[in-house]
Formats: structure tokens, C-alpha cells, sequence
């Protein structure tokens, strides 16, 4: 069953989800494709991780782009700290699909993205795809390793991204939306 859909003058409002781990750069792809200011609840970071970035998102990031005048996408950007993880839920419900940012050059990263992942599976049955933020595109051993640790089925993206490229952003959103179509195509022969 599909999630329930928000109407808009002219055509449909549905909700895509960006999560990952703690600085995979899920904020900065939002900004980058958002055509709002982004809203965003970054705060200072206070604990060990600040080494890495010196805030971070502790409820979500909010950010719109409208693919044509029949479908506007709202982006909600999961925090990345298993602390805030309650979130996660509450920001999953009523999505279409979800995107997991993963960051190509951190190992520890892509250990993270495997405990969000399955989390996301378990709460919703919904299409998804994985983005490698900061990935050079031709690492084929990382995209394995990648499937491999998250038990990704090979019908799954996984896309090199940079999260600063609209381009590229685009490329990953789109991928995502494909998939969700596809989704709804087969469900519509099943029925």
C-alpha cells in the first residue's frame, strides 16, 4: 500500500528522506538541490565527533525542490547521531523513498550507514537508494563492499555523488524517483 500523498495547487507534494551517518554531507546535499533556504537544527557539536564537523543536525534539515509543476518534492534530512536516532521514525513516516549518504572516504562510515539502513528497512517497505558522497565513480571494490556490509539487493542503486554538485545531486534524486515509479508500476500489476 502506498503512503498517503500531500496534495498541492496542481499536482503532488511527497516526502524523500536523506539519511545517513554523521557527517556523510546529507545537509550540504540538501542545501545544494533545495530551492528554499533550507530549515535547518544544526548545532554546535560537544563531544568527540568534533574533530570531524563543528555542528551538527540534532531533529532534521527541511528543503524543497519541485521536479514540474505536477510533483514537488520535500527533502527531510535525518540527523546522523545514533543519539538522535528517535527521529528517524518520526521524519520516516509517510515517505515514498528514502536515499542513504554514505561518505566514500571514511571506512567507519559505511559501518555506521549499515545499522541506519537497517532501520529504515524495518520501518518502511519503500525504495531506496545509496549515495556515495565524495566517491570518484569508478571504485567498483567500494561499491561492492558497500552492498556487501548493508545487504543491498543488486536491484538497488548505489551511485557515486558529490553532495556540493547540483548535477550530481540531481543524478541521485532522479535515480530515486525511477525507482519509486518502478515500485508503483509492478504493484499496479500485481493488483
Amino acid at each position: 500500500m502506498a503512503p498517503p500523498r500531500t496534495r498541492r495547487r496542481g499536482g503532488q507534494a511527497v516526502k524523500v528522506v536523506v539519511t545517513g551517518p554523521f557527517a556523510a554531507g546529507k545537509t550540504t546535499l540538501i542545501r545544494t538541490i533545495s530551492e528554499i533556504t533550507v530549515l535547518s537544527t544544526e548545532r554546535d557539536v560537544t563531544d568527540s565527533t568534533r574533530r570531524r564537523k563543528a555542528e551538527t543536525t540534532v531533529a532534521m534539515d527541511f528543503g524543497r525542490i519541485t521536479i514540474d509543476r505536477d510533483l514537488v518534492l520535500y527533502l527531510f534530512g535525518t540527523p546522523g547521531q545514533e543519539r538522535f536516532d528517535f527521529m528517524w521514525e518520526i521524519l520516516g513516516e509517510g515517505m515514498i523513498g528514502y536515499l542513504v549518504l554514505i561518505d566514500a572516504e571514511r571506512e567507519d562510515s559505511i559501518e555506521e550507514a549499515a545499522g541506519i539502513h537497517e532501520a529504515f528497512r524495518r520501518m518502511a517497505r519503500v525504495p531506496y537508494v545509496v549515495a556515495l558522497n565524495r566517491s570518484s565513480g569508478d571504485d567498483h571494490a567500494l561499491v561492492e563492499r558497500v552492498r556487501t556490509r548493508l545487504q543491498i539487493p543488486g536491484d538497488v542503486a548505489i551511485l557515486s555523488c558529490d553532495a556540493t554538485d547540483k548535477e550530481s545531486v540531481k543524478k541521485v534524486l532522479l535515480a530515486l524517483l525511477y525507482a519509486v515509479l518502478d515500485d508503483v508500476e509492478a504493484a499496479a500489476v500485481r493488483v
